[in-house]
């Protein structure tokens, strides 16, 4: 059995699983290079984290009946091909399984989904915009592919858009917005980039609107704008 190659634990969280008490496991390794991660230690496959999933598994064993939930993150969780047999394993433990992705392989992601509770799926911008962004010619094209296998999965989901005034300008966010609402998505949550640790520097300070919590519904963030987001 393979096993999964882990970045870090975050032992305790709120809002990382709508609803629940959750620990993250972040993978290890990503295929796009986003401009504006703040993870750039977990893009590479093999990284410098002690943690081992064994200690994962010793950590969750420890934990039942005080946590609700694991969320796999990232990296890219379904950039392991070991992210099926260690979500099973954290199901046998009597947790639910809530999983971060990308949509990097809209295939592995969909193979996977018959297995989590909750999807939190980044969707980054309109496709013909990602390669900009990731690095990555047809990211785009899969990021719409895994959103539409999710969509007819049934499973719970939220799509989540980082926005940075500088990638995703205003009238571009509009847009992606009104194509999700025509595709049928209901729950989108808009983020504020994190600007004081991004993979290309050069990007500098974020311009977008910051709000208390920097994560919101959009009538939020539209009432943001009219205070000066162009």
């Amino acid at each position: 059995m393979q096993r999964l190659r882990v970045g870090g634990v975050t032992p305790l969280t709120t809002i990382d699983y709508p609803g629940e008490l959750a620990a993250v496991v972040f993978c290890q390794g990503c295929p796009w290079r986003c401009r504006y991660c703040h993870n750039a230690d977990l893009i590479h496959a093999v990284g410098d984290a002690p943690t081992t999933w064994k200690d994962v598994l010793t950590f969750l064993r420890r934990r039942r009946g005080l946590l609700d939930a694991v969320v796999f993150s990232g990296g890219e969780p379904t950039a392991q091909r070991a992210l099926p047999d260690a979500v099973r394993q954290v199901r046998e433990l009597g947790y639910k399984v809530g999983l971060h992705s990308a949509g990097c392989y809209p295939g592995r992601l969909a193979r996977v989904l018959g297995l989590v509770d909750w999807v939190g799926l980044d969707i980054k911008a309109l496709p013909e915009d990602y390669p900009a962004l990731t690095g990555v010619p047809d990211s785009g094209v899969r990021a719409f592919e895994s959103l539409a296998y999710l969509q007819e999965s049934g499973v719970a989901f939220e799509v989540r858009i980082t926005v940075h005034a500088t990638l995703l300008p205003r009238t571009r966010l509009e847009c992606l917005l009104n194509r999700l609402e025509k595709s049928g998505v209901r729950c989108v949550m808009l983020q504020r980039c994190r600007d004081e640790r991004m993979l290309d520097t050069s990007l500098g300070i974020n311009p977008a609107p910051s709000l208390d919590a920097d994560r919101c519904r959009i009538g939020e963030w539209r009432n943001a704008w009219s205070e000066g987001y162009a």
